[in-house]
């Protein structure tokens, strides 16, 4: 028998990929500064695999304070170019800006996720995507912004991958999920493990 699970995030297509996967589920986002959480790690701890994972336990353990007996999911991503690291844009402009970066270039996804029980952490991880983006021009940019619309500003790289970003990209090496933001495939095997759902 399922055991109580709770979505911490109000993103729509994490909501879709959990529902997609038969699970029955409530959703609280979590209430949390993320850049108050990525300044607090230290030093050594802000590269991008650990921040998405710090991000993911934060939003797990604030949700699961407020919940007690419930499995709570937390997950957050962070885009990596290099050494930058990238957040959702602010504007139609930034993110063109980001589009520009990524262009030609291969990207990072780093998707961090949590489970909390109890107001404790009981399982977490880190699942990375390697995005590779062909060369844009100027004009498909402009076409293509105009296609997606504002709703790729709630995309930390600028694109829905489910939607036309594809159309940005030559290569995808990692797990659809990850680039989704919910890695599933480790999520339904942490919470089988948990006892959490039936195995």
């Amino acid at each position: 028998m399922q055991k109580p699970l709770i979505l911490a995030s109000g993103s729509q297509s994490r909501k879709v990929v959990l529902s997609g996967a038969g699970l029955q589920f409530s959703i609280e986002p979590a209430r949390i500064d993320e850049r108050e959480v990525e300044e607090s790690l230290e030093e050594s701890d802000q590269n991008p695999a650990n921040i998405a994972r710090s991000l993911a336990m934060a939003k797990a353990l604030d949700v699961s304070s407020r919940n007690s007996g419930a499995y709570v999911i937390g997950s957050d991503q962070t885009l990596s170019l290099g050494a930058h690291i990238f957040h959702k844009p602010k504007d139609m402009v930034e993110a063109a800006n980001h589009i520009r970066a990524f262009s030609g270039q291969t990207h990072h996804l780093n998707c961090g996720l949590a489970i909390a029980f109890n107001g404790l952490i009981v399982w977490s991880g880190v699942s990375i995507a390697a995005m590779t983006m062909r060369a844009i021009s100027e004009d498909f940019l402009a076409r293509y912004l105009e296609m997606a619309g504002p709703g790729i500003l709630q995309s930390v790289g600028a694109y829905q991958f489910e939607g036309p970003g594809i159309q940005l990209f030559e290569k995808i090496d990692g797990d659809y999920f990850t680039i989704l933001g919910l890695p599933l495939l480790d999520l339904l095997k942490a919470l089988r493990a948990l006892g959490a759902i039936d195995a």
